[in-house]
């Protein structure tokens, strides 16, 4: 087992003042792999206090060039250590070796490299004419010390989006692990110190709820950048209101697939199951409600729930295997609730709906596809986090429009049809953050991801991910 007293300060692995322990359980074994400090005040003030020191110190006379230099070379190191690092999440998560190493790591490192692209062309400083005359500066300067909170279901690929324009702005921060996937901070920290940063620009932390609201809190703390449930974010956004503190929501998401009527089944299958079902729907961006045309409803449903019954659930370290466990027993718990609400209020098994009666240890649900499925429904209105796929019908696509909207959430979103420029005037109207064409993918790395409504607030990626990690300063200059 994987035991460990420390936490990443200032380049360096210390010893935690915490003598409370956070376990970690492998998902697909049951077995207890590690456990880390569950860190509380002294050591949130200890790694703060830390960052606060290296915002104030040499890391402020970077040039943004240094800075890039230090983002590629931290992005190297991850890509050196990229097969210890998909093992480890494969043992915390439960992703299948298969995907773990592009989804968790590659995605990772394509992150960082698209942040090195974003910050050589970005504008730090504008020169302007002022509206009575005078000169203007407009400078963007690094927001400050943060605090980045990162969920369990890709760890390091959203660090990446968070330490991306941290580094890049040269602000400083401390990353709190989730408690389910923290072994992998080690490797992430020694490529950090490797990148040659200046002591304290990234300290790394492990904690429960009660550690991660006090980091929230402390006073010196400029910006969050949150990442999870809109339970929490919603209290973690109601800290930094109270505080007057910048902030960055990424939450859940309720996201529809609108398949057309005139939609190439056979080409887009494979990528039509994973836009629900990638990481065993462990994503916030699934697109698991699928909105199916009356016209061909029986055709489309039952090739989906062929599809995905012919799927492995398994052992994640067995490449034949595509689904793995859920990450943990809770969740599991949490998809079956979902799956007999399903069943109490009328939808009806396509495949799955149950856990594999080959897997004895695990914490496993079947891939499950459900017809029958109204938008009113428990399974189409709340994020379930799991293996699970509403089919629902629609006449027009002004309804499948309406439906897809009538969502709290609108982080993602695709459209399905053989007609692209079709297809980009319905993904107009629909009201989510990212809506993909025919493609599994959620966002993309060099384009802005975040969502409306409930699915949070702010971006990240591209451009516009720097800029909240950006104040900025208008300088007014004699003529």
């Amino acid at each position: 087992m994987d035991a460990r007293d420390t936490i990443f300060i200032d380049n360096d692995f210390v010893t935690a003042a915490a003598t409370d322990r956070i376990e970690v359980v492998n998902p697909a074994t049951e077995q207890t792999i590690g456990s880390v400090p569950d860190c509380g005040a002294a050591d949130m003030d200890t790694a703060v206090a830390s960052s606060v020191a290296a915002f104030a110190g040499e890391w402020r006379d970077w040039s943004p060039d240094d800075r890039v230099e230090a983002l590629s070379r931290f992005s190297q190191a991850l890509q050196a250590r990229s097969q210890d690092l998909a093992d480890v999440i494969t043992a915390e998560v439960g992703t299948p070796v298969t995907q773990s190493i592009m989804m968790q790591v590659f995605a990772s490192t394509m992150v960082l490299d698209q942040y090195v692209n974003v910050a050589k062309n970005f504008t730090w400083t504008d020169h302007r004419q002022g509206s009575l005359g005078q000169r203007v500066q407009v400078n963007r300067q690094p927001v400050g010390v943060c605090a980045g909170i990162v969920p369990w279901n890709v760890p390091l690929f959203i660090a990446a989006m968070k330490l991306g324009p941290v580094i890049a702005t040269g602000s400083t921060m401390v990353l709190k692990t989730a408690p389910e996937t923290p072994l992998h901070a080690q490797v992430l920290g020694e490529c950090v110190r490797e990148a040659g940063l200046p002591d304290g620009v990234v300290n790394i932390v492990s904690a429960g709820r009660e550690g991660s609201e006090y980091l929230v809190r402390h006073p010196d703390i400029d910006k969050v950048s949150f990442t999870g449930s809109v339970a929490t974010g919603g209290i973690v956004g109601g800290i930094c209101g109270e505080q007057i503190k910048r902030c960055t929501l990424e939450l859940g998401g309720k996201s529809a697939a609108i398949i057309l009527d005139d939609v190439d089944l056979d080409a887009v299958m494979g990528d039509l199951v994973m836009s629900g079902l990638l990481n065993s729907g462990q994503a916030c961006g699934a697109q698991t409600r699928m909105l199916v045309p009356r016209t061909r409803y029986d055709e489309i449903t039952d090739a989906l729930g062929a599809a995905v019954g012919a799927m492995r659930t398994g052992d994640p370290t067995d490449p034949e295997s595509v689904f793995g466990p859920l990450v943990a027993k809770r969740q599991q718990d949490r998809v079956m609730g979902y799956i007999e609400s399903g069943r109490d209020q009328g939808a009806v098994t396509v495949v799955g709906g149950g856990v594999p009666a080959d897997l004895d240890t695990g914490f496993y649900v079947e891939p499950t596809v459900f017809r029958d499925v109204t938008n009113d429904m428990r399974i189409a209105q709340e994020e379930i986090f799991g293996p699970e796929l509403s089919c629902i019908a629609y006449d027009t696509e002004d309804e499948a429009v309406a439906i897809a909207n009538d969502s709290d959430y609108g982080l993602s979103g695709s459209v399905w049809t053989t007609d692209h420029d079709h297809a980009a005037e319905i993904a107009r109207r629909v009201r989510t953050g990212v809506v993909a064409v025919n493609s599994a993918a959620i966002l993309d790395m060099a384009s802005p991801f975040g969502g409306f409504k409930k699915s949070g607030i702010g971006r990240e990626l591209g451009p516009e991910g720097l800029e909240p990690f950006c104040e900025i300063q208008s300088v007014l200059l004699p003529a």
